[in-house]
């Protein structure tokens, strides 16, 4: 995966925030159902005082308290012994085992302190007060009994319980608070890592600044746009003609745009429209493209040269039988079997030959293409995707040169890298890369401007209004629809608003 710095963590972190949030969720929910499903504990504490008996001097006192100090450390090990906990489990007749008191009962001695602080945890907060205060009267008789000299009937050392456990009135485990503070930090630490997994491993195009990285390691073209997904394509493929002045419509018209200034001394002619691999969109790119082209005022041809999967007739309507094939092996003229699509023309497939590479790197493909670029203004040539096959290289001689089409988290990177890579081995040039099929809210590419746009019409009332700029440009007059100009105006071609429809901006 490329290098990411701190803005692409966030952007990625932010367009998994669904993920991270849910995972959260989770772990907020499991940390609630360990609270629910844990038996409360309750805590009980008692506190002993260790000193030395009949020691009046003060450099006797002093050094006793520090004996004191360093014995009290050594008596914690003791609490825990069968000397202390099966008496008192017989005392108070515990149904449990001498051990099994033990580890109930944990000891803290406070630093630099003579104190010893006897806690027992307890199912009932009752019983754990009685058996912490038991446990610590117990010890304090093992204690003087270990302590006491042989033949002495007094101790030199004495503890006093100087604070007896009280009843725990709340449970100390399990903690609502920390429980579901820590399900969920670690919901969302494993949402989180997660995702950074997820994005390492992806290596998907997922917006414009990813396919120019791309492009840019591989050396290639420049991005010149963005497509926005539209659902209604399979009924529509028309963009113009189902909402002319809709978002995927304009952002064709800023392809348009993009195309004429890749090379302004020399505009590309003939533009062979191709993808990494299938499924990109690439038919109705160039369906598309060819359209923003005719609407601009230019004739068009649209021509599949897919030989092996062609989709333009199909998706157009059109008859796919007779077309390109049918014209290079002579049986008709492109005449013949060119169809009206509208506003451009189509060239279809025709049938499909047991040969695509070979016949679109024929010489015969080449005449064809060029006496195609002689009639119409601009020749758009719908291609087979790149890697799976040769047939798109082989066609490059042909062409002044390639776009390719990269789908949104489909096209990956090092597909289109090798894409890239494939065309320029043969010598082409690729004009430039589209991403398509772009989500509506990921599409950072549209901005709310301050000029209002047409209201949304039905496809019916798009095409007329097409079909009637049209016809004011053939008469040769004002194409703005919406705003016509007066019966005495005199008749001149209108240039404000083909400027307009270029930076997609309809006043």
């Amino acid at each position: 995966m490329d290098t990411l710095d701190l803005s692409d963590y966030l952007r990625f972190l932010v367009r998994r925030w669904r993920a991270i949030a849910a995972l959260g969720l989770l772990g907020t929910a499991v940390g609630a159902f360990v609270t629910n499903a844990t038996t409360p504990q309750y805590r009980a504490t008692s506190t002993l005082f260790v000193s030395l008996q009949d020691w009046d001097d003060t450099v006797k006192l002093n050094q006793g308290n520090t004996f004191a100090q360093a014995r009290v450390r050594s008596y914690a090990e003791v609490v825990t012994s069968p000397h202390v906990t099966e008496p008192v489990a017989e005392f108070l007749r515990l149904d449990m085992t001498p051990s099994q008191l033990a580890r109930k009962i944990t000891t803290e001695v406070p630093l630099e302190t003579v104190l010893l602080k006897i806690t027992v945890t307890d199912t009932k907060p009752s019983q754990a007060a009685r058996i912490s205060n038991a446990i610590a009267r117990r010890f304090a008789q093992v204690i003087a009994e270990i302590e006491r000299p042989e033949g002495a009937q007094l101790s030199p050392v004495r503890l006093s319980v100087t604070e007896p456990a009280d009843i725990p009135t709340a449970p100390a485990s399990p903690n609502p608070v920390l429980n579901l503070t820590l399900g969920l930090v670690a919901g969302l630490s494993l949402g989180t890592g997660l995702a950074v997994a997820r994005e390492s491993l992806d290596t998907s195009v997922r917006s414009r600044s990813d396919l120019t990285r791309c492009l840019a390691d591989a050396g290639g073209p420049a991005v010149l746009g963005s497509v926005v997904l539209d659902q209604r394509v399979s009924r529509q493929p028309v963009a113009t003609e189902d909402d002319a002045f809709g978002r995927r419509a304009e952002d064709f018209r800023r392809l348009r745009t993009s195309l004429r200034f890749v090379d302004i001394d020399a505009p590309p002619k003939v533009i062979a429209v191709t993808s990494a691999v299938p499924s990109e969109g690439k038919t109705s790119v160039s369906i598309n493209l060819a359209s923003a082209l005719a609407e601009f005022g230019s004739s068009v041809c649209l021509v599949d040269a897919d030989l092996r999967r062609p989709n333009v007739a199909q998706t157009l309507g059109l008859v796919q039988d007779a077309g390109l094939t049918t014209v290079m092996i002579g049986q008709a003229n492109a005449e013949d079997v060119m169809q009206s699509a509208g506003s451009f023309s189509v060239l279809a497939s025709g049938e499909l030959p047991p040969n695509p590479a070979e016949m679109l790197g024929s010489a015969q493909f080449r005449t064809v293409v060029r006496s195609l670029a002689d009639r119409f203004d601009h020749v758009v040539i719908d291609t087979a995707p790149v890697l799976p096959v040769a047939d798109t290289p082989a066609m490059a001689s042909a062409v002044d040169g390639y776009l390719l089409v990269a789908r949104f988290a489909k096209s990956t990177r090092g597909q289109l890298t090798d894409a890239v890579r494939a065309l320029q081995d043969v010598g082409t040039t690729v004009l430039g890369s589209i991403l398509n099929m772009v989500p509506v809210k990921r599409d950072s590419e549209q901005y709310g401007y301050g000029y209002a746009y047409r209201p949304r019409t039905s496809g019916r009332r798009d095409r007329l209004r097409l079909q009637l700029r049209r016809w004011l440009r053939h008469r040769g007059r004002p194409t703005t629809i919406g705003a016509f100009p007066s019966p005495t105006a005199p008749a001149r071609e209108d240039t404000a608003p083909t400027a307009a429809k270029e930076g997609g901006e309809h006043h």
